[in-house]
């Protein structure tokens, strides 16, 4: 008997972390990238075209946000090729308008050096509070 219980009792040892511990296998995982039910994620795409002969040594992407939420930054991702080159993030201010510059060339010595030059694809992403008068967002 004795035997028998201490059988028993070492099984329900052995069972016991799988019976009380979650494991992740076969978990469903919900990714919300917004936790807020009111609020949604926009994404605008524009292109962008940097001359090599420009004179300026800063590029910048400007827009505003209609009903943004508040807290939440505007994402910019800039692409050439479909390849990432540059990514920022940037709050909004009062008035809904954002602003992110970089920098297009530099100098080292005699030598200029062109960072950005060409074509790009900017993707930006919006963080917006619904309501049902909004209809969408600025870039």
């Amino acid at each position: 008997m004795k035997l028998l219980l201490g059988a028993i009792f070492g099984f329900f040892i052995l069972l016991l972390p799988s019976i009380t511990l979650q494991t992740s296998q076969g978990s469903e995982w919900v990714q919300t990238l917004v936790p807020e039910q009111n609020v949604v994620l926009e994404k605008n795409i524009i292109y962008m075209h940097i001359p090599g002969d420009s004179p300026l040594p800063f590029g910048c992407v400007w827009g505003t946000v209609q009903n943004a939420a508040p807290g939440y930054p505007v994402v910019i991702q800039i692409y050439k090729d479909g390849k990432p080159v540059y990514f920022a993030q940037t709050n909004v201010k009062s008035d809904g308008s954002y602003e992110q510059y970089f920098r297009v060339k530099s100098v080292e010595g005699d030598k200029v050096i062109h960072i950005f030059e060409g074509d790009y694809t900017v993707d930006i992403y919006k963080s917006v509070v619904l309501n049902s008068t909004a209809s969408g967002t600025a870039t």
